[in-house]
């Protein structure tokens, strides 16, 4: 029996010491690197790319990227959650080295869809990733990107370096990897094809599923569909007091999520922040006034179709 003990007793402190070095090589480790892919790409601009551009950039990237004079140099992520540690937005403007002019095309292509940048660092979770946008909608945002817009104008800020923590280190290290670049192109749906066009839209572009399913730590930027609690809400957000507050379910619940909604409340809820009965939508949901009532329509004619989920996110408060 003792000689029974002393062998697990072993394999308990075996199991303990690999797991204090798994712990300390990824807590030294940090955020992983990755080899880079050259890519050829030459972005052709025109009126109408850099325009689309800018709204593509005014959906997915100004919300954290703008300073108070909407100068794309970067900033502090304030509702980025605790358990993730903390994290400024890096400066995306034209400067040649403090911001995104030291990039090829290929390389800014690489990085939105990959998440790995030009030095082969991988993007934390909290930076978007692209896998499924269209190409013309990849090189419409970098048409702007490379624009002489305001927004854009070199400036040699430099924000401090992200602090993640163990949680985000490990995550990087384990859970999220690079994305494969697309071995064909991806054309955006048709707008004739609403349901499609409002998936896409909503997965591919605003990313709504990120904040909208249960859990940061458990979405698929790749498949979204396959992420945990699709649309239920409960993810945990900061508000503007630093309160933790659970998304919202927006799937067709009639009790608990928005089945009870019209299109039209809907249209007004997403483009300027206006709820049914009124009330604003609180932060930390932004308004999508660049879309238009059709796009709207589009993401709601698609969240029909997502299974309905029973999840009343107002009991998390109470607890």
């Amino acid at each position: 029996m003792k000689k029974l003990l002393k062998i697990l007793g072993i394999i308990v402190g075996v199991v303990v010491l690999l797991v204090i070095i798994g712990v300390l090589t990824i807590n030294f480790k940090g955020i992983p690197f990755y080899d880079t892919q050259e890519i050829k790409l030459k972005v052709e601009t025109d009126s109408a790319s850099v325009a689309n551009g800018e709204k593509l950039v005014g959906l997915t990237c100004i919300g954290c990227h703008a300073n108070e004079n909407n100068v794309l140099e970067g900033g502090i992520m304030e509702d980025l959650d605790p358990a993730f540690g903390k994290a400024w937005a890096p400066n995306i403007t034209s400067h040649p080295e403090k911001g995104i002019g030291k990039y090829t095309d290929g390389e800014l292509a690489f990085l939105l869809r990959t998440g790995i940048k030009n030095n082969g660092q991988y993007s934390p979770p909290w930076m978007p990733k692209f896998p499924n946008m269209a190409d013309d909608e990849i090189e419409d945002i970098i048409a702007f990107l490379r624009s002489d817009h305001p927004s854009l104008k070199a400036s040699e800020t430099v924000q401090p370096a992200p602090e993640p923590t163990f949680l985000t280190k490990m995550l990087c290290n384990v859970a999220f990897k690079p994305f494969p670049m697309p071995d064909k192109r991806i054309e955006k749906p048709a707008a004739s094809d609403k349901v499609a066009l409002g998936e896409y839209l909503a997965n591919d572009v605003s990313h709504c599923y990120g904040c909208h399913s249960a859990d940061f730590k458990t979405n698929d930027d790749y498949t979204p569909t396959n992420s945990i609690g699709l649309y239920g809400g409960g993810n945990k957000l900061v508000d503007l007091d630093g309160n933790i507050v659970p998304s919202s379910n927006i799937t067709m619940d009639k009790n608990t999520g928005i089945g009870n909604w019209t299109e039209e409340e809907f249209i007004q809820a997403v483009r300027i922040g206006k709820r049914p009965d009124g009330s604003p939508v609180p932060y930390p949901m932004p308004k999508y006034g660049l879309y238009t009532d059709q796009e709207v329509s589009a993401i709601f004619a698609y969240l029909k179709t997502v299974p309905i989920i029973e999840n009343d996110v107002k009991k998390m408060t109470e607890n």
